[in-house]
């Protein structure tokens, strides 16, 4: 199948940038040229642009589809301040949600994808409270949207891994029926046991061949300690691109010389990291792209048990991450557009930066040969659309149009 985009500005840095006409033929991009050079090509389908930008699509590489509640009653926040507070208090409430986790996994995808995201990583709490039933939960709600979505699941020990019975076996059932990653969290601060926490998601990385995610909300040298640790393990055992650190708190926490040092020691492993652009603590964009460090950006969760924030839409959480690191000049909130899409693509892909810019790269980007997923919308430049995050977006999976005006094409799922 062959699709003529006519009269489309792709990522625009001024507002008079000249439009082109792009080519999309078996769901990748064949051809970009000035607009109205060449004829279309025998028998393609033509979409007329109107001027509109071009953006690449986006993703959410850090996202919990079994905890999320948009769509739902608003409920006030009750957790008491604490990470075991907000872990426990999400525990005692997550059965009383108004839709089964199938169901709202499914509603919050549906909001995602109209917002321009074609990528998700979704963690999926397993503990002894819910056994498999959450990770169940998200493996459904994800299953109706294959055809639009790339997707992974992280078996993700919320309540730690050595606090409770039968985590380790439950971490072992899930990665044997379809979890792509294992995740961890705060091995130090948390589960106060770095080398079993740590023994453990590596060890059931190298038996089942898979992934892992790990949280670390650890500042200062706890979180300096577990990222060396992790950085270490990693090159041990051969896991480049396959390990992510999220959160990586310790990289605002610590002295810019430490700092430096650990992000050498995270690129030498290929460890990958992933922000939800926090209100306090942004990560070092400029020293992790010097260092080839992939980044990618989530929401984490979306008005939920912990948090009243968060709405599914994935350009606004691009704005977002400009807006908490203080962004101002266009060319820093043109980065953050690239962690929010190339970024994320290259972490669940396992890739690294290397130096080609967005519009260049034919893998993950907007040239040549890349997959057509991207997002046509009305701006003047690429700052502007993050700025006013329209919301009549049209959204495009390998060349096909799945969302339009903030709904699903065929409706909600």
């Amino acid at each position: 199948m062959t699709t003529r985009f006519t009269d489309v500005r792709l990522f625009p840095r001024t507002p008079d940038e000249p439009a082109v006409d792009l080519t999309v033929q078996d769901g990748r991009i064949a051809e970009i040229i000035p607009a109205g050079t060449t004829p279309a090509p025998d028998g393609a389908d033509i979409v007329d642009g109107g001027g509109r930008v071009l953006l690449p699509a986006l993703g959410d590489v850090h996202s919990h589809l079994d905890s999320n509640r948009l769509g739902q009653t608003f409920l006030p926040h009750t957790a008491d301040g604490t990470l075991h507070g907000y872990i426990m208090n999400d525990r005692r409430k997550w059965r009383d949600g108004e839709r089964s986790v199938a169901d709202q996994a499914s509603y919050a995808l549906a909001q995602i994808i109209a917002s321009g995201g074609v990528r998700i990583r979704s963690h999926a709490q397993v503990d002894s409270d819910c056994g498999l039933e959450r990770f169940h939960g998200v493996q459904e709600g994800l299953s109706r949207y294959t055809d639009i979505i790339d997707h992974q699941i992280v078996a993700f020990p919320q309540a730690g891994i050595q606090r409770e019975a039968g985590v380790v076996d439950l971490l072992d059932q899930a990665l044997a029926e379809g979890a792509d990653l294992v995740g961890g969290l705060d091995p130090v601060l948390y589960d106060r046991d770095p080398v079993s926490h740590l023994n453990v998601v590596f060890g059931l990385c190298e038996k089942h061949g898979a992934g892992a995610d790990i949280h670390l909300h650890e500042s200062g040298t706890a979180g300096i300690f577990s990222m060396e640790e992790i950085a270490h393990r990693t090159r041990e055992l051969g896991l480049q691109g396959k390990v992510t650190v999220s959160h990586a708190f310790a990289l605002h926490t610590n002295p810019d010389k430490e700092v430096a040092r650990v992000v050498e020691q995270l690129a030498e492993a290929g460890v990958s990291l992933t922000t939800v652009a926090p209100s306090i603590g942004s990560l070092p964009q400029g020293l992790l792209r010097e260092h080839g460090v992939a980044l990618g950006l989530g929401e984490d969760g979306q008005r939920d048990h912990w948090s009243p924030y968060g709405d599914g839409d994935l350009l606004r959480r691009t704005w977002q991450l400009a807006f908490t690191n203080g962004f101002r000049r266009d060319a820093d909130v043109e980065a953050c557009v690239d962690i929010a899409s190339r970024g994320g693509a290259m972490v669940m892909a396992g890739a690294r930066p290397e130096g080609v810019s967005l519009l260049d790269d034919a893998e993950f980007g907007l040239a040549v040969g890349a997959p057509a997923h991207f997002i046509l919308l009305q701006a003047d430049t690429v700052t502007a659309a993050v700025m006013d995050s329209p919301a009549a977006r049209d959204v495009y999976s390998a060349g096909r149009l799945v969302a339009s005006g903030g709904e699903l094409i065929g409706g909600v799922r």
